[in-house]
């Protein structure tokens, strides 16, 4: 590996509670590797555990020990060395070298090191690159530190990037998940000319063939089935164009067999996605099985889409909590509350319905029947029913939020909720 002259970087003291999300947010998953840590600090080894639980590092093979150099080198005189080895020494820059000797030893030719050093020092840096080690940091080091040096090591830099997904997803059945999901990738798709895949991973009940008026032969029942068969062209096939530059992965919304899928089958389909297009929109159904789970803990951002009664409330909550967990490396899930002053229906206040979900809405959508109903009898989103309408307005707002086109300020006292809460 050639040498790359450029500074020490040195992380912040912050860094050791809470990770810089911007550096991870556009970062490529890492492949398949085996990773062996070797830790001295209990610092080190809590970024490691925290690296463990991130989302881009699902397909890592991740071992964490107590030990230093020699312990390295005693195990691996015996068995043979990772992809990668990540090692803590406390060594001075004088001694390094020679303690780094019994390892180099025994490490096969393919292995990288990457070493977390507690001296500040040029020329050390320089002559450990010299030697063939691919990184050296120096404490204290954050999680996006380890993360960013694996993905130099192992991560193509010409590879094409990966395009942005989001997945909605109702807080319970009936709120208007699918018909937000399908109104924010049609603007998304429009207001940027960014071409835009939706997916309706709803395979038995999936709507959003009719809300597009569309009847494709294939769709994404194909491409999970399939997986074997499963890349760009073949996807391209399973497409159906709604508009200029959103294209349509369609459920069958048939009942002629039942869909039961095991936890990582429609990771293919995503990365296929993320390859195919600049942005996937997932429209996800109301479950909570392994494999929404997984396509949830695999996704850039998600939306909760909930109305504001206590069931929603409840669920709501359960989702976030469980989410939070989840992927805890990552923003907080997104929440838009729909369906907000029907008449004649106790609904609590959006104030008080956002306070134990300790988040804000990025968007409160009133409740329009003949707006909401005009639109998908016609086959048709809203910004094409009534492109002056405040709702059109709303969804072109949420598309610029879920795409990272703006930033989401918090709401001020007698802002939107203020008002909501006054009427």
């Amino acid at each position: 590996m050639s040498a790359i002259d450029y500074d020490i970087r040195s992380t912040a003291a912050e860094a050791e509670d809470a990770p810089r999300m911007g550096d991870l947010e556009n970062m490529r998953p890492l492949p398949r590797i085996s990773v062996h840590a070797f830790c001295e600090s209990e610092q080190l080894q809590q970024v490691m555990d925290r690296c463990a639980n991130d989302r881009r590092m699902s397909k890592v093979n991740l071992r964490i020990t107590g030990g230093s150099t020699a312990a390295a080198a005693n195990m691996f005189a015996s068995a043979p060395t990772p992809n990668l080895i990540i090692l803590e020494t406390r060594a001075s820059p004088k001694n390094l070298l020679s303690e780094l000797a019994p390892l180099a030893a025994v490490c096969d030719p393919s292995t990288k090191v990457v070493i977390v050093g507690h001296h500040n020092d040029i020329g050390l840096y320089r002559e450990l690159i010299r030697n063939g080690i691919s990184e050296y940091i120096v404490q204290p080091v954050g999680m996006a530190d380890i993360m960013a040096a694996m993905a130099t090591i192992f991560i193509d830099p010409d590879a094409e990037p990966l395009g942005r997904s989001v997945a909605f997803i109702g807080a319970k059945g009936g709120v208007g998940a699918s018909t937000i999901a399908h109104n924010c990738a049609f603007g998304i798709s429009s207001l940027f000319s960014v071409e835009t895949i939706l997916a309706d991973l709803d395979l038995p009940y999936g709507t959003a063939n009719i809300d597009f008026d569309q009847d494709p032969a294939q769709g994404i029942a194909e491409a999970v089935f399939a997986p074997e068969r499963l890349d760009e062209v073949f996807l391209d096939r399973l497409l159906t164009k709604c508009s200029q530059h959103l294209s349509l992965l369609a459920a069958p919304s048939m009942l002629d067999r039942a869909y039961d899928f095991d936890g990582q089958a429609f990771q293919p389909v995503l990365d296929v996605l993320q390859r195919s297009a600049p942005v996937s929109v997932l429209d996800m159904p109301h479950l909570w099985t392994e494999w929404t789970r997984s396509v949830l803990s695999a996704v850039d951002e998600i939306v909760i889409c909930a109305v504001p009664d206590l069931a929603n409330l409840r669920n709501a909550k359960n989702m976030l909590d469980a989410l939070r967990k989840l992927r805890p490396n990552d923003k907080a899930p997104h929440l838009i509350l729909n369906q907000v002053g029907m008449p004649k229906r106790p609904e609590i206040g959006p104030a008080e319905f956002c306070e134990p979900l300790e988040t804000d809405p990025i968007a409160i959508i009133p409740f329009d029947i003949n707006l909401f109903g005009n639109a998908a009898n016609s086959g048709r989103m809203i910004s094409e029913t009534d492109p002056k309408s405040p709702i059109a307005e709303t969804f072109s707002q949420i598309s610029h939020i879920v795409t990272g086109r703006v930033a989401l300020k918090k709401a001020k006292r007698g802002g939107l909720l203020g008002l909501l809460k006054r009427k």
